[in-house]
């Protein structure tokens, strides 16, 4: 299974959260994790807001990161899926940084795991396996 993490997802497995446990055992089942190079940026900005606001040190925030990144397996350039993305982002009124990771669930026939309701939402529109 091709599996398509997305940041959200990714910080509910990385501080045990929620909907941790439903999470890391689809991410175990995965051959391959992959994720947009925008993972990131994403993932850099939730660090920082958690130092900001006062719930992480700045060495707990370098080892979150640096546990977040080795989640994904590759990185794909998201010059390659920014058209698309932004096409269904106009269709479905939905930012376009979400739509790259359901964008690279489709082309690559993979699940996107997910904790963003509405993404969850459009995914079953376009045709995506998703994990909310």
């Amino acid at each position: 299974m091709i599996v398509v993490l997305d940041v959200s997802a990714a910080v509910e497995i990385l501080l045990c959260k929620e909907k941790s446990t439903v999470f890391q055992d689809s991410y175990n089942k995965a051959q391959w994790v992959i994720s947009p190079d925008l993972y990131v940026s994403e993932l850099s900005n939730v660090v920082w807001k958690c130092h900001k606001s006062g719930w992480i040190t700045h060495d707990e925030g370098l080892q979150l990161a640096e546990d977040g990144m080795s989640l994904i397996d590759d990185f794909m350039d998201v010059r390659d899926l920014w058209k698309e993305a932004l096409t269904e982002s106009i269709k479905n009124n939905h930012p376009v940084y979400d739509m790259v990771y359901a964008i690279l669930a489709r082309r690559n026939g993979g699940v996107l795991i997910t904790n963003d309701k509405k993404l969850s939402f459009i995914c079953t529109r376009l045709g995506v396996d998703c994990i909310f």
